[in-house]
């Protein structure tokens, strides 16, 4: 399968949703070019952007579990590179 470049946009409202959202990552962590992490410390959240080379629809599987913690918000866009 065709493999994307993207960013998946994750923002944290609930921080008791941090540790699965890792477990999530880990799973995927394969495809995992970089990630960067920043606790907005004032806001109580956390912003987290995550590079990554992977199939679409692993991509959108991945985006869909983590869209489906409580109090977790994502987005993902995809570049017009492929492989």
């Amino acid at each position: 399968m065709e493999k994307r470049v993207a960013v998946i946009s994750i923002i944290v409202d609930n921080l008791d949703s941090v540790s699965k959202l890792n477990e999530i990552l880990h799973d995927f962590s394969d495809y995992i070019i970089g990630r960067m992490g920043i606790p907005y410390r004032e806001k109580n959240i956390s912003i987290i952007s995550v590079a990554v080379d992977a199939p679409q629809d692993m991509i959108a599987s991945v985006s869909g579990r983590i869209g489906r913690l409580d109090g977790v918000s994502v987005k993902t866009a995809y570049s017009g590179v492929k492989s």
